[in-house]
C-alpha cells in the first residue's frame, strides 16, 4: 500500500521545489542517540509512566509505521488525554536524501502495554518543509531540536546527540532490508524532556533550526480528544483491563 505525501524542498538560498513522495514505508526509531547514555534519560523518563523499553533489542529500536499514519496536517485526533509529541528529526529518501523535522505523537496510556502500537495509535506530524541533506551535511552537527507544549518549551537538544542521517540510512539497509530507501520516511529518536518528565497538552510546537544558515523549519498542530464530544457517561472504555483499572478512565 501507499500513498501520496506533498512535500516543499528548499534549497539554502531560499529555493523551492514541490516534492511529491508516492509513500511506500514509514519507520520510527528509538534511542537513536551517538551516546547509549543519553538514551537513557529518555528510557528513564517514560519508565516514571509505567513505560518498558525493550533494552534486549540492540538500539536503535525499529517500529515499522503504517504510512497512513503520517501527517502535515495541524490536528492530532486522540483517544486519552495522556498523549504527547516528540521532536525528531525526519528523513525523506526521494531522489536524495533530505532531512526535516517531525513529532512522534505517542499515547502514553497505550505505551505501557505496547510500543508500536502506541506509536500507531496518533498521527506522525511531519512539517512540511524539508532540505536536501547534501547542503547541510558539513555544518549538521550545529543543527537544533526544539519542542514546545502549551507554550512550554519540553525539549530542546543539539542533533549531534543523534546519530548522522548517513549512518541511520546505512544502519537501516542492514538491519531493515525490506524498508527500501525510496518513497519513504525514517523518524530518527528523540530525547529527554527539559524537566526529564512527560507532558501533556493540547498544542504541540516543533523546530529544527539551521543557526549556520539563518533559517527553521517550524511546524504546530493542536490535539483533540475526540471522547469530548460524547457525554461522559457513554464512553466507553480506552483500555480492558490490560494495564489497571485505572487505565480504563477516559
Amino acid at each position: 500500500m501507499s500513498r501520496t505525501l506533498d512535500l516543499t524542498a528548499q534549497s539554502r538560498d531560499g529555493a523551492t521545489a514541490p516534492l511529491s513522495l508516492d509513500l511506500a514505508a514509514v519507520m520510527n526509531m528509538g534511542s537513536a542517540t551517538r551516546d547509549p547514555a543519553v538514551a537513557k534519560l529518555h528510557q528513564d523518563e517514560v519508565a516514571l509512566h509505567g513505560v518498558a523499553i525493550a533494552t534486549n533489542v540492540p538500539a536503535p529500536r525499529l517500529y515499522p509505521m503504517a504510512v497512513d499514519g503520517l501527517s502535515t496536517g495541524t490536528r492530532v485526533e486522540v483517544h486519552t488525554g495522556e498523549t504527547s509529541g516528540e521532536v525528531e528529526i525526519v528523513l525523506i529518501f526521494a531522489d536524495q536524501l533530505y532531512v526535516g523535522v517531525g513529532s512522534d505523537h505517542t499515547d502514553r496510556l497505550l505505551e505501557k502495554a505496547s510500543i508500536p502500537y502506541s506509536k500507531q495509535a496518533c498521527a506522525n506530524v511531519i512539517a512540511p518543509t524539508v532540505w536536501p541533506f547534501a547542503e547541510i551535511a558539513d555544518t549538521w552537527d550545529q543543527c537544533i531540536l526544539r519542542s514546545w507544549v502549551d507554550g512550554r518549551l519540553y525539549q530542546e537538544v543539539g542533533v549531534d546527540a543523534f546519530l548522522r542521517p548517513e549512518d541511520i540510512a546505512a544502519m537501516l539497509a542492514d538491519r531493515a532490508p525490506g524498508f527500501a530507501q525510496k518513497d519513504t520516511v525514517a523518524f530518527c529518536g528523540t530525547i529527554v524532556s527539559v524537566d526529564k518528565r512527560l507532558g501533556f497538552g493540547s498544542r504541540w510546537e516543533f523546530e529544527i533550526e539551521d543557526p549556520v544558515g539563518g533559517r527553521s523549519i517550524r511546524h504546530a498542530y493542536d490535539v483533540v480528544d475526540m471522547f469530548q464530544m460524547i457525554r461522559p457517561e457513554y464512553r466507553v472504555p480506552v483500555l480492558t483491563g490490560t494495564i489497571g483499572p485505572d487505565s480504563l478512565k477516559t
